[in-house]
C-alpha cells in the first residue's frame, strides 16, 4: 500500500489578475493537462510534481505533491546567451528575463534563490514578462485588440517542456481541446512514470522520447484511438531518439525562429501550424503565429478582408497572416494572437459579459 500523502500548505506570491488569469491561461488550448477539479483550483503535473494552483484578485497560491524530495529541476537546459550571462550579475528578478523587452517584470521578488518550486513556476508562467505593458502597447496599435481584450485580461503564454508541447500538438491535428486532452492523458498513463496518487487519482509524468520510440507504440496507440496520429507520434519519437533527443529540442531555443521552425517541420506530423505552436509555447519564439482555420477566420473578419475570397489556407496566405500580425503587434505578436484566439473560443464567448447581455436581450424579445 502506498504511503499516505501529507497535504501541503499553500504558499503564495503577489500577482494581480491582469497579469495572469488561471482560468483563461490554463484552459485555452496551450497545455492539455490542467484540470479544474474543484472550482477555482487547478491541478496539473509539472517537473515531476503534482501542482495545485488557485488565485484571488492579487495573489497566486500554489502547493505541490510528490513521492519524495525532488532533485533541483534544471529549468534552462541550454547554455545562456551572452545577454543572459550579463544578467546573472544582476538581481534575482532579472536573472531569468529571456524576453526581448527586458524591462517587463511582472511580479517582483519571486524567484528566490533556493526556492526551486517557485523558480519552476515562475519560469513556466513566464512571470518575467509584464503583461499589462504589452496589453497597453497592443491596444494602442490595434483598436480591435483593445475591444476584444477588455474581458480577456491576464492571458499569458506558458513556457512548456518541449517534449510535452511537441507531442501534445502532434495529437492536435484535426482535433478539439477535450479530445486532445484525453489523448495526452492516455499517453501519460501508458508511457509515463507514475508521480503519485492524490485524492484517489493517479498522476503520471509526460512520457520520455525513448518510451514513445519503443517497439509496438504505434500499434498500441491505434488501439487507444489515436488513429493516424499514432504513426506521427511513433516516427517522430524515433527520429528524435536518433538525432539528439530532448537535448536537440532544447537546443532549438537558441536557434533563430525560422531555423527552429524548419527543424521541427522535419518531424512526421509537424506542419507549419504545429511547428509554430511549439516555437511559441516552448521555444521562446514570442513572435511565432500559429495559423489554423480559426485564426484565418479571425484575420479575414477583423484584419484582412480580402482573405474572405480565399478558398483554402495556402502557404503564402499563412505567411501573409503571420507577417501582418507581427507587423501590427511587434515582438510579442504570438502572445497577442493567443489573447484573440482565446476570446474567440466558444467556451469563453458563452461566459463573456457581452454574450450574457445579448442572450438576456433575446429572451426579452421572445417574451
Amino acid at each position: 500500500m502506498a504511503a499516505p500523502m501529507i497535504e501541503s500548505t499553500f504558499k503564495s506570491f503577489m500577482c494581480p489578475m491582469k497579469e495572469l488569469r488561471l482560468d483563461k491561461t490554463l484552459a485555452c488550448g496551450q497545455s492539455f493537462r490542467w484540470k479544474e477539479n474543484i472550482p477555482g483550483t487547478w491541478v496539473g503535473v509539472l517537473a515531476g510534481r503534482v501542482w495545485k494552483l488557485k488565485q484571488n484578485e492579487n495573489e497566486i497560491f500554489y502547493t505541490t505533491h510528490s513521492k519524495s524530495i525532488q532533485q533541483p529541476t534544471k529549468i534552462e537546459k541550454c547554455p545562456p546567451t551572452k545577454k543572459r550571462r550579463k544578467l546573472t550579475k544582476m538581481g534575482t528578478t532579472e536573472q531569468m528575463t529571456r524576453t526581448i523587452e527586458e524591462k517587463h517584470i511582472c511580479c517582483e521578488n519571486i524567484g528566490i534563490e533556493g526556492d526551486n518550486e517557485l523558480n519552476i513556476l515562475r519560469d513556466y508562467l513566464q512571470l518575467s514578462v509584464k503583461l499589462q505593458d504589452l496589453y497597453s502597447q497592443w491596444s494602442l496599435n490595434d483598436p480591435n485588440f483593445r475591444e476584444k481584450s477588455e474581458n480577456f485580461q491576464g492571458v499569458r503564454m506558458l513556457r512548456q517542456h518541449p517534449v510535452e508541447n511537441l507531442f501534445s500538438f502532434i495529437c492536435s491535428s484535426n482535433n478539439h481541446i477535450s479530445r486532445i486532452s484525453s489523448m495526452v492523458e492516455k499517453l501519460c498513463e501508458h508511457y509515463g512514470e507514475k508521480v503519485i496518487e492524490l485524492d484517489g487519482q493517479a498522476y503520471f509524468a509526460f512520457p520520455s522520447i525513448s518510451s514513445l520510440a519503443g517497439e509496438g507504440v504505434e500499434e498500441k496507440l491505434r488501439q487507444l484511438g489515436f488513429g493516424y496520429r499514432a504513426k506521427y507520434i511513433s516516427s517522430s519519437a524515433r527520429y528524435l531518439n536518433e538525432n539528439g533527443g530532448e537535448d536537440f529540442l532544447f537546443s532549438l531555443r537558441e536557434q533563430p525562429y525560422e531555423e527552429a521552425k524548419q527543424q521541427l517541420m522535419k518531424l512526421n506530423g509537424v506542419g507549419a501550424k504545429v511547428a509554430d505552436c511549439v516555437c511559441l509555447m516552448s521555444m521562446d519564439k514570442a513572435g511565432a503565429i500559429p495559423v489554423d482555420t480559426h485564426v484565418w477566420q479571425i484575420a479575414a473578419r477583423d484584419y484582412i478582408p480580402k482573405l474572405k475570397q480565399s478558398k483554402s489556407l495556402t502557404d503564402n496566405l499563412y505567411k501573409e497572416i503571420g507577417d501582418h500580425f507581427r507587423s501590427l503587434w511587434g515582438p510579442y505578436a504570438g502572445w497577442a494572437h493567443s489573447v484573440l484566439f482565446t476570446a474567440d473560443l466558444k467556451k469563453f464567448k458563452r461566459e463573456s459579459p457581452d454574450t450574457k447581455i445579448k442572450e438576456k436581450a433575446k429572451k426579452k424579445k421572445v417574451k
